[in-house]
């Protein structure tokens, strides 16, 4: 059985089309019919059931298709792997988020094209939890940045990235007045604009509510990021967002976040390659960047009512104050400083490999 035999395969299968699935591989419309009939008369089984249109996989079919996904993954991985020693990394990641988390992702990406400048990177940031791990789990995905439960943890490697908190967005006093914390309970009861019900930040919101035995009844849902934020802007809806927002979003001017109490919830968000060997080479070197980084440093210190050492900040700016809902000068100074410490240490490891490379010894500092 051929590479392309079941590149084509694969294609039908996702395409659940023979002519959409020739177009995707650029050729006609008769060879991947051709191709799958190949393996069908190999194998003495029947593949794909066939009327007028694709109707779907037979068992063994399902069976097959996974087993090429993971071949076909395996080959690519190959090719990279003596593409990398020729001239680093060159191919694209593919890094599948959801909405909430979306707006995170440019550090570890920053982090990950700063150590291999050849390298593209392809996100998908609307993906609900159930999609990123499927599409994970075939191969269609390298790398996710996402929480993952106990159950999504079959078959794949996980590196901690950062704790996420809660905070209430709102623009204006209307809705809250001018206060450090709101409870959770007390949020169920404002108008709210929320993420769709099949986001796993959708699900952490209604577990949080659900603890203190309320129930969230959001007039508007949505799964954009920036709608979501519109919304809030208008002053007619609040939402509950990651205090993560406040460093990679600063709030528009009159939005200020208010911090979520009773209880403090958080969740854990981790960086998810497959553990298939030998594995995408981009995918595990984005673990190896995203080690290094320590993410909880630049977003803790934005969360209202904490400080860098973890003491209070002490009451919230009112809005329409000088600075609200802004990322503070402190925070602006700390995140630039980390950018640097960063682009430093990735140019120190980058030239020690080169040096390796070249049979150099590493110079003493």
């Amino acid at each position: 059985m051929l590479f392309r035999q079941l590149e084509y395969f694969v294609a039908v299968a996702r395409e659940k089309h023979f002519a959409r699935a020739a177009e995707a591989c650029c050729v006609s419309q008769p060879a991947p019919s051709t191709a799958i009939a190949k393996p069908e008369r190999e194998l003495e089984v029947t593949l794909i059931h066939r009327g007028r249109n694709f109707e779907g996989l037979t068992p063994e079919g399902e069976r097959l298709v996974m087993g090429a996904k993971r071949i076909l993954a395996e080959h690519d991985a190959l090719k990279a792997e003596v593409a990398v020693m020729q001239s680093g990394i060159t191919g694209t990641l593919r890094l599948g988020t959801g909405p909430a988390v979306s707006t995170t992702a440019g550090l570890p990406v920053a982090a990950f094209c700063a150590m291999h400048p050849l390298a593209r990177v392809k996100v998908r940031s609307r993906l609900s939890s159930g999609e990123l791990v499927r599409q994970l789990r075939d191969f269609e995905l390298d790398a996710a940045i996402a929480h993952f439960g106990p159950d999504d943890r079959e078959s794949r490697e996980l590196l901690p990235l950062y704790e996420e908190k809660y905070v209430l967005l709102v623009s204006g006093e209307h809705l809250v007045s001018a206060q450090p914390t709101i409870t959770w309970a007390e949020a169920a009861r404002l108008p709210l604009a929320l993420l769709t019900p099949d986001m796993s930040f959708r699900q952490f919101i209604d577990d949080a509510f659900a603890d203190r035995g309320a129930v969230a009844a959001p007039q508007v849902e949505t799964d954009s990021v920036a709608s979501l934020c519109a919304h809030v802007a208008t002053g007619t809806w609040a939402s509950i967002v990651p205090h993560t927002w406040l460093t990679s979003m600063p709030p528009a001017p009159r939005t200020r976040a208010v911090r979520l109490v009773e209880p403090d919830a958080d969740a854990q968000i981790s960086v998810a390659i497959h553990a298939a060997t030998p594995g995408s080479v981009a995918a595990r070197d984005f673990l190896n960047v995203v080690a290094g980084l320590s993410l909880d440093e630049v977003f803790l210190p934005e969360l209202p009512g904490t400080s860098r050492s973890g003491g209070t900040r002490g009451t919230a700016k009112a809005a329409g104050a000088p600075g609200a809902g802004r990322t503070s000068p402190r925070g602006a100074l700390m995140w630039g400083s980390a950018a640097r410490e960063w682009r430093e240490a990735l140019s120190r490891r980058r030239s020690h490999r080169c040096r390796k490379r070249r049979g150099l010894p590493r110079p003493y500092r």
